[in-house]
């Protein structure tokens, strides 16, 4: 599926479009989790959906998609993990997830979020070390506001170039994000200061 696809659908079915395009993630959808975030603080900017129901509906698609992996650890296992691991693509993350964990604890829940694959492996992972859902919670649902809310405002600063920065931030991880708020924090600043001189 295509950024044009997937805005067409969020065009057509509005909200819900948003929400199983995240909730899908784990599944491995063509179109990385920054994108389609981006996309919905985007299409909120011009009207096609409005800002917080869009808001909404993007983080719960987030948290839901991650708490389905932690929910298939916990009642799955190592079964399926096993099986993953024979996957050489997959293999590599799930080493790193695994020494994240091990390294930060409960912690690695938090940061995971800003590295592609892992923030699908490691609630997995937590899910089949039987961590409580309350503690899954406090550290997942958490990180997982901050981080929607960077992406969505990228994404209404963004406007035609979203599919282009998304993808880069998928790519080179966080340090793209962080450069780009960084520049959107800039500009307000800038812009705030001349509307006072004015």
């Amino acid at each position: 599926m295509s950024y044009d696809t997937l805005i067409h659908l969020i065009a057509q079915y509005g909200y819900a479009a948003l929400f199983f395009a995240l909730w899908l993630g784990i599944v491995g959808m063509p179109i990385p989790d920054e994108v389609i975030i981006m996309a919905g603080g985007a299409v909120s900017k011009v009207g096609l959906l409005h800002y917080f129901p869009a808001f909404i509906v993007t983080y719960l698609g987030v948290i839901s998609g991650l708490s389905l992996g932690y929910i298939l650890g916990r009642f799955f296992g190592s079964p399926v993990l096993d099986k993953l691991r024979r996957k050489k693509k997959l293999e590599k993350h799930i080493q790193t997830s695994e020494h994240l964990i091990n390294k930060y604890g409960n912690l690695a829940l938090s940061f995971s979020y800003f590295f592609p694959v892992i923030r699908h492996i490691v609630p997995y992972l937590v899910g089949i070390n039987k961590m409580s859902f309350r503690r899954y919670i406090l550290f997942s649902y958490t990180a997982g506001l901050a981080w929607t809310l960077v992406f969505f405002v990228v994404g209404q600063f963004a406007g035609g170039h979203v599919e282009t920065i998304g993808t880069m931030i998928y790519h080179y991880g966080i340090y793209v994000g962080l450069a780009l708020i960084l520049g959107i924090f800039i500009f307000m600043i800038i812009k705030i200061r001349k509307k006072r001189r004015v």
